[in-house]
């Protein structure tokens, strides 16, 4: 008698490359329509695996590259662009030959993909280092030198430290250790993309902490940034706590 569609399809999920290989080719002759449909599926599954492989090793063309370094650290931003909030750091050391699947530049995924992302980095990143800047830091010293201070901040957290640094387009004043300024860096290099996602999951889970304090602003929907929603939600209230007055000056 021969095996059901599901009893095929738990023995593809069982089987390792090799013997998935061998499966299809035994199973091809199988003429019914469900167990044709589940190897065409099978195999676009592990194109696709394939594909962002591929992707990836070219995301870590600048970690091949240093990889006399020991301990490479991809450091970036999140929240430069907001009325309100803080601008968040994130800096990340991956292991050596790290590969974390769908790892991008943060704007380029969903929240779900980062939310399981951000818990893949975590779990499996030497060290990792958040900082933050405020709002009243921000009005007081400006963006950029604010942004400069958490990055210096999620540095000297990394335990161990870093001995270089890969930078998504700058180069951070104060800090001893070599860097390496990569335009768009965080759509060309893994480290980077790593820490855009910590960063940006930090700081989304900040907003939606906020949003729960102050929910007439609707700061869980449009996380600080400059919204119909959010403007019309200043005209009415004025601003927060957390909003940013030398930003509002452009805005209201």
């Amino acid at each position: 008698m021969s095996k059901t569609i599901r009893e095929i399809k738990e023995e593809l999920e069982r089987a390792s490359g090799d013997e998935r290989r061998a499966l299809y080719a035994l199973y091809e002759q199988d003429k019914r329509t469900g167990v044709q449909k589940l190897l065409i599926s099978y195999r676009k599954q592990e194109l696709a695996k394939e594909q962002e492989l591929l992707r990836l090793e070219g995301m870590c063309t600048y970690e091949k590259k240093y990889r006399s370094y020991d301990r490479i650290c991809g450091i970036d931003e999140v929240g430069r662009g907001p009325l309100a909030g803080p601008v968040v750091a994130a800096a990340v050391i991956l292991p050596k030959d790290c590969r974390i699947l769908y790892a991008n530049d943060s704007k380029k995924l969903s929240a779900k993909r980062r939310e399981q992302l951000y818990d893949e980095i975590m779990e499996k990143a030497v060290s990792v280092g958040v900082g933050m800047a405020s709002p009243q830091r921000i009005d007081e010293i400006n963006i950029l030198q604010a942004t400069y201070e958490a990055m210096r901040e999620a540095i000297r957290k990394l335990s161990p430290p870093p001995d270089l640094l890969l930078n998504d387009a700058v180069t951070i004043p104060g800090v001893p250790v070599p860097q390496v300024p990569i335009i768009k860096g965080d759509a060309k290099s893994l480290s980077i993309a790593c820490a855009s996602i910590i960063a940006k999951v930090t700081r989304d889970r900040l907003m939606e902490e906020y949003d729960r304090i102050l929910p007439e602003y609707g700061f869980a929907s449009h996380k600080g940034y400059g919204s119909r929603e959010h403007m019309e939600a200043i005209q009415a209230y004025g601003p927060s706590p957390i909003h940013r007055q030398s930003f509002l000056r452009h805005f209201v």
